[in-house]
């Protein structure tokens, strides 16, 4: 409804009535043009052109219209959003093809933390954010004050991997000794495995803003991690320090090393192990071990599994609203799909291999 009806009192009648006078002399004009004849003449055309011009001029900017929000819609304008790192190697081909089909769209991205992610969308400096957990019951308050109702978008089923380097034969951790690990009561390699002479174990997180440590504090209950967990900069970077540290235990979003068709993940597979972990209670030597594959992740038998979701904070259908529903419509589920993510609103099918 245009602006002028939806603050239509009686106090402002006579200001909003004003509004109406000049759309009422152009229709005056356009009726006496059109008694004239055959408009021969160029100077009547020129006019005609003129009145038809204002009409259209009076109503995108006195009847409410906002020019910039009538440039952005679902598949056309300029959007600026705010990715959590984990995510890069997924929304990079998610936006690639989103623009590719969308020709007169244009999406400028920031992958940073969690913390910064957030920062950025409370703060009104992004519309749109890719993030693994909801908005907190607070932060919801202080938009809500704002009278903005922040849609939430699942998109993905997402997972964190646990890294060793490749000289480290223990790539097989159970579930308790994952959580004495982060709690602070495995210290050291031996404890795993006697005969490891690797000595202490040194966690390395992405940063310490990261939503990956957020999340086994969570997880586990936890005020505060131990001394021996350490933060870098990316999750490119854990991998890095990893591949070069052998007493290194890596924690990284496992879309980092999940497409198997991309060359990013696949030299990042060959430069460190993914730990298999089994199941809660489960400590027997013949338990299950299961490693951040889709299968796993679908089925709920991989214990370190995310939410993905994509946050909006547009009041009206802009192009935040049109990159969300992409992601979250059959095609932008494929790409999920083949990233090596489990997709949240596509059905998918699981298929057993005998060997």
């Amino acid at each position: 409804m245009p602006a002028f009806f939806s603050n239509f009192t009686r106090e402002n009648l006579t200001v909003q009535t004003r509004k109406f006078v000049p759309l009422l002399s152009l229709i005056k004009n356009i009726s006496a043009l059109s008694n004239i004849g055959p408009m021969k003449n160029r100077f009547i055309r020129f006019k005609m052109f003129s009145v038809v011009t204002g009409i259209f001029i009076f109503f995108l900017t006195g009847c409410g219209g906002d020019p910039l929000k009538q440039l952005d819609t679902p598949t056309r304008g300029n959007l600026k959003v705010a990715i959590d790192d984990s995510y890069t190697l997924l929304m990079d081909s998610e936006i690639f093809t989103f623009e590719a089909i969308y020709k007169y769209s244009k999406i400028d991205t920031i992958y940073a933390t969690e913390t910064e992610v957030f920062q950025n969308f409370m703060n009104d400096s992004v519309p749109l954010i890719v993030v693994n957990r909801k908005l907190t019951e607070l932060e919801n308050e202080i938009l809500t004050s704002q009278l903005i109702v922040p849609k939430t978008t699942l998109v993905a089923y997402d997972a964190l991997a646990l890294i060793v380097n490749n000289d480290n034969s223990d790539s097989k951790i159970s579930y308790d000794q994952i959580k004495d690990i982060f709690s602070g009561t495995i210290t050291k390699w031996s404890q795993i495995n006697p005969s490891s002479n690797l000595g202490d174990i040194n966690v390395i997180f992405d940063h310490y803003k990261s939503g990956n440590p957020r999340y086994f504090k969570e997880k586990f209950n936890l005020d505060s991690l131990p001394e021996n967990c350490y933060a870098v900069q990316s999750n490119r970077e854990v991998i890095n320090y990893v591949e070069h540290n052998r007493s290194a235990l890596g924690v990284i979003s496992v879309n980092w090393i999940s497409d198997y068709r991309d060359s990013v993940s696949n030299d990042f597979l060959n430069r460190i192990k993914v730990v298999g972990i089994s199941p809660p209670g489960d400590n027997d030597q013949t338990a299950n071990y299961y490693q951040p594959y889709q299968a796993y992740i679908a089925q709920g038998q991989y214990p370190f599994i995310r939410e993905v979701y994509c946050i909006n904070r547009q009041t009206y259908s802009g192009l935040a609203f049109g990159l969300s529903a992409y992601v979250a419509g059959e095609k932008g589920q494929l790409i999920v799909l083949h990233s090596g993510l489990v997709p949240a609103t596509q059905p998918i099918r699981i298929v057993e291999i005998k060997h």
